[in-house]
């Protein structure tokens, strides 16, 4: 009867070896538990060995290599659910994201109607500087376009290349109470009526400059909404600006946020599962040392390396 109930303690102790070498996926780990089946169906199948060697057996290596096991995978499973922790809160960004992005119906929508009021702001402006009156020219919400969409859609300049779009000679603009334009704009504009349409949106930090061209010619014009700035502008410094991106920022943060997530999905498959080094050299030294043709024999000497895989249990290593 004792002997059974040895066997039965050993069985509900291979079945928790088995479980952690499934959980690990780890060849070592899965040669220890089946050279400990190996063992027990020994002792099972030969009635004539003293069972008391193969409880000896459990007490002084399998219950180690068991608690140890089970303890990194504790560590694993709480690095890895910080890990989709982190998935998780990407997730919620990405949708943020979406949440607040403009799309780019919109956008297209919004530059047919801006180019609208530039034209109209443009007719009055003329109106204005004929009369000589301190009328605001401008129709309403006209800087609310680059507001909404630069950091989205204006393809990005550097400091250097706004300033040469937006520096001019005193002597040749007009100057009206809240904006100024280049002579030859103005000029242009009322040869061609007042048409013209959004070319592109430029941007460098948190400064944004639109670029309309007329419809009728190919000559380019920037407005500078935080001036109320409208100057002609050089066609071939156009030509040196990159838009051969129309990938937004919002959809870079998300592919990044995605990339992002990827890569953590990987590190969690990896993390859940990985065992450290020093650890799988101790286990690989143990198997081999119970797939020794005489450990039976010597199975009561093996305390030093038990107290080993005990010792692991209270370090730092795991």
């Amino acid at each position: 009867m004792e002997d059974n109930a040895v066997l039965r303690e050993s069985n509900r102790i291979l079945n928790k070896l088995h479980l952690l070498s499934a959980f690990f996926e780890d060849e070592i780990v899965y040669k220890i538990y089946l050279r400990t089946q190996v063992i027990h169906r020994l002792y099972e199948s030969n009635p004539e060995l003293d069972v008391n060697k193969l409880e000896l057996f459990h007490v002084q290596f399998t219950s180690a290599v068991i608690d140890l096991l089970k303890k990194i995978k504790k560590i694993n499973e709480r690095n890895t659910s910080l890990l989709f922790e982190e998935i998780q809160l990407n997730k919620d960004l990405i949708q943020s994201v979406k949440d607040s992005d403009f799309n780019l119906a919109d956008f297209n929508n919004d530059k047919q109607r801006q180019a609208l009021r530039i034209n109209n702001s443009l007719r009055r402006l003329y109106e204005v500087l004929s009369s000589d009156t301190d009328e605001y020219p401008f129709v309403k919400n006209i800087n609310a376009f680059s507001a909404r969409y630069a950091q989205d859609y204006f393809f990005d300049i550097s400091a250097e290349t706004l300033a040469q779009l937006t520096e001019y000679n005193p002597n040749e603009v007009y100057t009206h109470a809240s904006v100024i334009i280049e002579r030859k704009l103005m000029g242009k504009a009322c040869k061609y009526d007042f048409r013209t349409e959004f070319y592109c949106g430029l941007k460098t930090g948190n400064l944004a400059i639109e670029v309309y061209k007329f419809i009728d010619e190919d000559t380019y014009y920037v407005f500078n909404p935080q001036r109320n700035l409208l100057l002609l502008c050089d066609e071939e410094l156009l030509k040196t600006i990159d838009q051969a991106s129309e990938v937004t920022r919002n959809e870079r943060i998300i592919q990044e946020l995605l990339d992002k997530n990827d890569q953590l999905q990987s590190s969690a498959a990896l993390a859940r599962i990985s065992i450290p080094a020093e650890v799988k050299a101790l286990l690989a030294e143990n198997y081999k040392k119970i797939t020794d043709i005489n450990f039976l024999q010597n199975i009561a000497g093996f305390d030093a390396q038990a107290n080993i895989l005990k010792t692991m249990l209270n370090t730092d290593i795991i």
